[in-house]
């Protein structure tokens, strides 16, 4: 908020440490991406309404997956996650919310039980299909070294990989599960995967930063050039957006452990959640 009222975000370059000037007036914003696995802070504070006072369009990314506290340690309980997207379609039109369960995780402990985190599917969607959601991200865990180095630390699990069979098995009972509640499947960064489902499957590719629907949402120009700072190879979708986030300004406490990002080791104190 900050940065919207001084008018532009200063944002370092995580690779060359070169700083960018980026301008945060309603001219130059179409849209502000909120992505998030707590969107609790942002609710209590009425940021979406003043924004939206101010001129600027919203759109939120929700990812909500299963209440799983070895994979995802300090995310809020299920009910309450549940809880700020019935209010985030109470407040905007569910139509700018796309909810993410994402990653798909298999692993395995140390007693040899295998496990994965889709034991709350069904019910996330019962509720996002009770409260107008009609689009689902999904995509399976990619063991970046920084995912493995972090496991390597924890020995009582390990992950896995299913088989290609084994994922497109889990892609269409998941399809399944969404069609029946009116809500569609879009997979993140899987072109193999995609070319592995079966034609009717109804399966899409996914645009997380999806120009093409802002458009269709908000009108106005946007650039609908593909993102080639993302991975288009492997199957990105998303359109030319900039991203004004910063591992060491903004950390996230939530220390989940396939995260591909950094996540911070230390707990947050009371000056940190302000």
């Amino acid at each position: 908020m900050n940065g919207i009222h001084n008018g532009f975000f200063e944002v370092l370059n995580p690779y060359n440490r070169k700083v960018s000037k980026v301008p945060a007036t309603p001219d130059k914003v179409h849209t502000v991406v909120f992505w998030s696995k707590n969107f609790g802070p942002f609710l209590s504070g009425n940021y979406g309404e003043r924004l939206m006072e101010m001129g600027y369009h919203v759109y939120f990314s929700f990812t909500v997956n299963s209440d799983n506290p070895k994979l995802e340690p300090n995310v809020p309980p299920l009910t309450d996650r549940l809880g700020q997207l019935e209010a985030l379609c109470r407040r905007y039109n569910p139509a700018c919310i796309d909810w993410r369960f994402d990653p798909v995780c298999f692993y395995e402990e140390e007693n040899g039980k295998t496990h994965d985190n889709l034991t709350d599917f069904s019910l996330i969607a019962e509720t996002a299909s009770q409260i107008g959601i009609h689009r689902c991200i999904t995509s399976f865990l990619d063991l970046y070294k920084k995912v493995q180095n972090r496991v390597r630390r924890k020995p009582d699990i390990s992950f896995m990989d299913p088989s290609p069979d084994r994922k497109s098995e889990i892609i269409l009972d998941m399809a399944g599960t969404l069609r029946k509640k009116g809500i569609r499947l879009y997979l993140c960064c899987e072109t193999e995967l995609l070319d592995f489902l079966p034609p009717g499957s109804g399966v899409k590719q996914s645009a997380c930063i999806p120009n093409h629907r802002l458009k269709e949402l908000f009108g106005g120009d946007i650039s609908l050039e593909r993102d080639k700072g993302q991975r288009v190879k492997s199957g990105c979708g998303c359109r030319v957006s900039v991203d004004i986030g910063s591992y060491p300004l903004h950390p996230c406490y939530h220390n989940c452990l396939f995260c591909y990002a950094n996540p911070t080791a230390k707990s947050p104190t009371l000056s940190d959640r302000k």
